[in-house]
């Protein structure tokens, strides 16, 4: 049994762990053709092969308000057909649950003088908690994404199998029960 991570977006993150929460695939997915079709067809195909039986999957929505919703619609689809296709389950989780999983708020300064983290801002303080709360960093910021959610993915298969969780902070089980009561 694996636990999956997904993170979808033209430049896609998917990480693999075990039941230990140990990496077994890490790896940003992407289609080569210049064709925008062509391309997110590869992107699914690639998707496909990597997915196999028993893969508990959690993949996470799109962001709310994001810019290019037709790409970002035909990409989220896409990957959830190869899921269907074969004959697995996923949960659901939201930007701003996979950031709060590592304590990030997505805000910056002390109350009375915040300010919201932008872009890149925002993508460097999730890369650093992933780094401080499990000790892994890798070069692309989507895998960086996927590898929290394949965390998520792991720890609410143990929950639902009353075992103990290996990510134990608050809001991190705030954001598992989330799930658990949407599914």
């Amino acid at each position: 049994m694996r636990f999956i991570g997904i993170d979808p977006a033209t430049k896609t993150g998917f990480v693999a762990l075990d039941i230990d929460g140990n990496v077994l695939v890490e790896v940003e997915l992407s289609g080569k053709s210049k064709n925008e079709d062509h391309k997110n067809v590869e992107l699914q195909d690639a998707l496909y092969k990597l997915l196999m039986a028993e893969d508990e999957i959690v993949i996470e929505g799109p962001a709310m308000g994001t810019q290019k919703g037709i790409t970002t619609g035909m990409i989220h689809g896409g990957l959830r057909s190869m899921i269907v296709r074969k004959k697995l389950a996923m949960n659901f989780v939201n930007p701003m649950q996979t950031k709060k999983y590592v304590g990030v708020t997505g805000w910056i300064g002390q109350a009375g003088n915040k300010r919201r983290l932008v872009d890149k801002e925002k993508k460097a303080a999730v890369k650093e908690s992933a780094l401080q709360f499990f000790n892994y960093t890798h070069k692309s910021h989507n895998v960086v994404d996927a590898y929290i959610i394949a965390r998520i993915s792991l720890n609410l298969y143990r929950m639902r199998e009353y075992m103990p969780l290996l990510d134990t902070q608050t809001y991190q089980t705030e954001v598992i029960n989330d799930i658990l009561n949407k599914a």
